[in-house]
């Protein structure tokens, strides 16, 4: 059942530690008019569903490193019996040399010389044709070896290069995989049912030339109530519009200590009016696309922390912790600013 409006007149959350948040330069606002920037898929994949996808990847290019591996090893093999054939081959080789070097062109000639008998010199003349054919099969061999030692290594070097591009691959998607998860929650958060993407914020007002935030007062009518908001807080709640969480909103409430009573902060139901702990996919979804787009843009719109589902953010540390509060915050996510 839908609780009453006046359940978030009660104050949200006892905050224990104040953080302060300090980010570089941001590059120049995108255009007002550009309803979606170009960054963000119309359709973005659920998380769990990029998981998913980024987890088989994983196994295919475990499968093809594990290949790899078996031809890197096969080569090896083959580079090492190549290797052994050429030190086989070694002395031959020498011994031809050294008999080249003796006797060469010069050598020959004088050998067939040397026959007195036209008979002898006809053998003497096979033998040096022979003493040659072996001398060619000889340094075929070698070089044929040679070649295909050399060809061998060429493929194991190939082989080693894209190992080491596939593991870096690997290491690179399974990082960009658990980073996404830890920014939005986790799946003990979320239950992995979050956009893999969301839209990219238009930069809020007031920032300082070193990155910073500079202070603001409740200077501007708060939309959803009758009382005020900063106006980095109106920016987040324009943003956050725009971006398509168009449900029952209440910002400025007087009566505690913390931001909503400075302007600074709002409560985004998961309803279209009042509020109600999320009870299915819809809603669970809702809330989790919503507080993974103020987590993400949180650099750009100036937020302080967010608390959604028994869990807290804190831009300043950018990591979740559990939260409990007097609010468990299962029927909205709070967003404070700077």
């Amino acid at each position: 059942m839908t609780a009453p409006l006046r359940r978030w007149l009660t104050p949200v959350v006892a905050v224990l530690a104040a953080f302060a948040v300090f980010a570089g330069p941001m590059p120049a606002t995108a255009a007002p008019n550009d309803p979606k920037p170009a960054e963000h898929d119309d359709d973005p994949p659920m998380l769990n569903d990029l998981i998913e996808a980024t987890t088989r990847d994983y196994s295919k290019a475990k499968a093809k490193l594990e290949k790899s591996k078996k031809r890197q090893l096969r080569l090896a093999v083959e580079v090492r019996s190549a290797q052994a054939d050429l030190d086989a081959l070694s002395p031959q080789v020498a011994q031809i040399a050294t008999q080249s070097y003796r006797t060469g062109r010069v050598g020959a000639i004088a050998m067939l010389l040397q026959s007195s008998a036209p008979d002898s010199f006809i053998n003497r003349a096979s033998a040096l044709d022979e003493l040659n054919l072996v001398n060619d099969k000889k340094l075929g061999e070698v070089n044929a070896i040679k070649l295909r030692a050399e060809q061998a290594k060429l493929a194991l070097d190939a082989e080693v290069r894209e190992q080491k591009k596939l593991t870096n691959d690997m290491a690179r998607k399974k990082s960009e995989a658990e980073k996404s998860l830890r920014l939005v929650g986790g799946v003990g958060l979320t239950g992995g049912l979050v956009d893999a993407t969301s839209p990219v914020a238009r930069i809020g007002p007031n920032r300082s030339s070193d990155g910073g935030w500079k202070p603001e007062s409740c200077s501007q009518n708060d939309p959803t109530t009758s009382g005020c908001i900063t106006p980095r807080t109106l920016h987040m709640y324009k943003e956050v519009k725009r971006a398509g969480f168009n449900r029952f909103v209440g910002c400025f409430r007087p009566g505690d200590k913390f931001e909503h009573p400075k302007g600074r902060a709002c409560d985004w139901s998961l309803q279209n009016s009042g509020f109600s702990p999320w009870h299915n996919n819809d809603t669970r979804i809702y809330g989790n696309n919503l507080a993974a787009f103020l987590v993400r843009n949180a650099d750009r719109l100036g937020v302080y922390y967010v608390i959604w589902n028994r869990q807290i953010w804190f831009a300043a540390t950018e990591r979740w912790s559990s939260y409990s509060g007097p609010s468990n915050h299962t029927d909205h996510v709070h967003v404070s600013l700077l």
